[in-house]
């Protein structure tokens, strides 16, 4: 067993207070305590079932369900993403602009999942396609970073530096493999094509959302 836990930009520091990121995750954090007050009924009435958005019918849910999260291990991982890569895209950004960005970000990844399973009644939660349109911008933006990751190979566990580019190139590619195996199965779990369509808004979008500051000094002689 192992993995890898990306805990932050060794290459670069933000240079304000990642204001927005901070108040996406109490945000995140808050909704999820109201998820395991209200249990059950809450998850249904504000979580993205494809069928009813597909009819016409509580589309808000597009917007609220990237806010919620089925377990402890889905909000801690999905925080633990966004923070490792939210400052730097907020900071290029600026906070409005990315602000925009992140929700957009999410809402196109949940219409993503929304038309790969239309009649889907299957419940759809969680803020990983916003984190990953996030992840895209980050790739477009700062590939050569490195990012500080925790590497765990059974009991062992080291702390390494892997280049964006191939960190976030890597997890794109397996979610490309298990959308199609998902497809091809027809089955329900993870949102992988939630993923993939957040990803590729966030790599293709990243310089348009830029702030003006920042393409300034990037065309400056």
């Amino acid at each position: 067993m192992g993995g890898l836990i990306p805990l932050g930009d060794a290459s670069r520091r933000p240079v304000r207070i990642p204001v927005v990121t901070i108040l996406i995750i109490l945000a995140n954090v808050f909704v999820f305590v109201r998820e395991l007050m209200g249990g059950e009924a809450f998850v249904t009435q504000w979580s993205a079932i494809p069928a009813q958005i597909f009819s016409g019918h509580s589309w808000i849910t597009i917007l609220t369900a990237m806010f919620m999260h089925a377990s402890w291990s889905h909000i801690i991982g999905n925080m633990i993403f966004l923070w490792a890569f939210g400052p730097e895209i907020e900071d290029a950004m600026g906070r409005g602009r990315y602000l925009v960005f992140y929700l957009v970000g999410g809402i196109v990844a949940m219409l993503a999942q929304v038309a790969a399973s239309p009649h889907s009644n299957i419940p759809n939660l969680g803020a990983s396609g916003a984190i990953a349109a996030v992840m895209g911008a980050f790739l477009v933006t700062y590939p050569r970073d490195r990012i500080r990751s925790i590497l765990l190979i059974f009991v062992f566990v080291k702390i390494t530096f892997i280049p964006a580019a191939l960190l976030i190139g890597f997890w794109f590619l397996t979610q490309l493999f298990n959308a199609g195996q998902v497809a091809q199965a027809q089955t329900g779990g993870v949102a992988y094509l939630a993923h993939v369509g957040g990803f590729l808004f966030g790599a293709v979008t990243a310089r348009l959302f830029e702030s003006a500051n920042r393409r300034s000094a990037m065309s400056a002689p």
